[in-house]
C-alpha cells in the first residue's frame, strides 16, 4: 500500500513539474520553401490552432511580397497575430530552406530581357534581403516597369542601378511606327529590392 502512494506521489509531482515547465510554453514553428508556407502552433491553451495557423500563413505570404519586410517583422507580425488569440509570451521559429530566419521566395521570369543568364519562363528563387553588392542579380519593384528581374550595376548610397543583361538591340513596326526595344536600365531604391536571386 505504501509503494501505491509513493508512486502516486511520484506520478503527481512528475506532473506538476511537467506542466510547470511547458505549460506557458508555447512556440510557432514557420518554415518556407520559397512558394509554400507550413506553420505548426504548440501550446496547452485552448484555441482555434487551425484558425491561427491559416491567419499565420496568410501574414507570411504577404511578408513574401513585401519589398520592406524580413525575418523579424515576419516574427513580430506572427506574435501579434498570437496575441490576438490569447497567446503571450509566444517563441516564433522560422526555418526555411536556406536555413533559420531566412525567407526564400519563387518567383517566374517575364520576358527576355535577361538572356542569356535567364530565360523567359524559367523560375529563380530568391532570398528577401537589402543585402546586395554590384553584380548581384535582384528581384525589385519598380515604379516605371513594374516587378522587374535585373542586375545591380551600381550602388550609390540608397539608390541602385538595374539592368538588363540582354544588351541586343532591335527595332519593331507598331502601327506604322518603328521603335527601338532593348533592355531595362533603371533607378530604384534599396527598400525596393526584395531580395537576391541565389538559384536559377
Amino acid at each position: 500500500m505504501a509503494k501505491k502512494i509513493i508512486l502516486a506521489l511520484v506520478i503527481l509531482i512528475l506532473a506538476i513539474v511537467f506542466g510547470i515547465i511547458f505549460l506557458g510554453n508555447n512556440t510557432v514553428d514557420v518554415y518556407i520553401d520559397g512558394e509554400n508556407v507550413s506553420v505548426e502552433t504548440h501550446t496547452f491553451s485552448d484555441i482555434d490552432r487551425n484558425g491561427l495557423n491559416s491567419e499565420i500563413c496568410d501574414y507570411t505570404i504577404n511578408v513574401m511580397n513585401d519589398t520592406v519586410s524580413n525575418a523579424t517583422t515576419l516574427k513580430s507580425g506572427i506574435e501579434n497575430i498570437c496575441k490576438q488569440y490569447g497567446l503571450d509570451n509566444v517563441e516564433v521559429n522560422v526555418d526555411s530552406s536556406l536555413g533559420p530566419n531566412q525567407i526564400p521566395v519563387i518567383v517566374y521570369v517575364d520576358g527576355t530581357s535577361m538572356l542569356p543568364t535567364l530565360q523567359d519562363g524559367q523560375t529563380v528563387l530568391f532570398n528577401k534581403t537589402h543585402d546586395i553588392h554590384v553584380g548581384d542579380i535582384v528581384v525589385a519593384d519598380s515604379d516605371e516597369y513594374g516587378g522587374i528581374i535585373k542586375r545591380v550595376e551600381q550602388i550609390d548610397g540608397n539608390n541602385v542601378h538595374l539592368v538588363s543583361d540582354n544588351k541586343q538591340v532591335s527595332y519593331e513596326y507598331i502601327d506604322g511606327v518603328l521603335y527601338e526595344v532593348k533592355g531595362i536600365t533603371t533607378w530604384v531604391d534599396i527598400s525596393d529590392i526584395n531580395g537576391v536571386v541565389i538559384a536559377y
